[in-house]
């Protein structure tokens, strides 16, 4: 005859496969929390610690890189004595808590 019998292919794996095929996959997923993530949620989790703790008095330095002292703090907004000048922020734009007397010595 001119044509050749075709067989059927036996099964290409089994379940254990299927599992080492995704192995990479999730491995990779587990790096990136421990490299990135998790990181940044404890870095997060810091700043919000600080937003708490803010009160009067405090030298503080904003995202914008205005520095300033701490006049009044609310809910949302802090004011800060910059220059002689009372401004209002957000507290989410206080970046980072200056030690007391970094100011003068500026």
């Amino acid at each position: 005859m001119l044509i050749s019998t075709a067989y059927a292919q036996s099964a290409g794996g089994s379940a254990e496969q299927g599992i080492f095929g995704f192995l990479p996959i999730i491995l990779m997923f587990v790096v990136l929390y421990f490299l990135m993530i998790r990181p940044q949620m404890k870095r997060a989790k810091e700043h919000r610690g600080m937003l708490e703790t803010l009160k009067k008095g405090d030298e503080v330095v904003t995202a914008g890189g205005l520095v300033g002292k701490v006049n009044k703090v609310g809910e949302t907004y802090v004011t800060l004595d910059v220059a002689g000048a009372e401004m209002h922020f957000q507290k989410s734009a206080v970046q980072t808590l200056l030690p007391n007397g970094t100011i003068k010595s500026i």
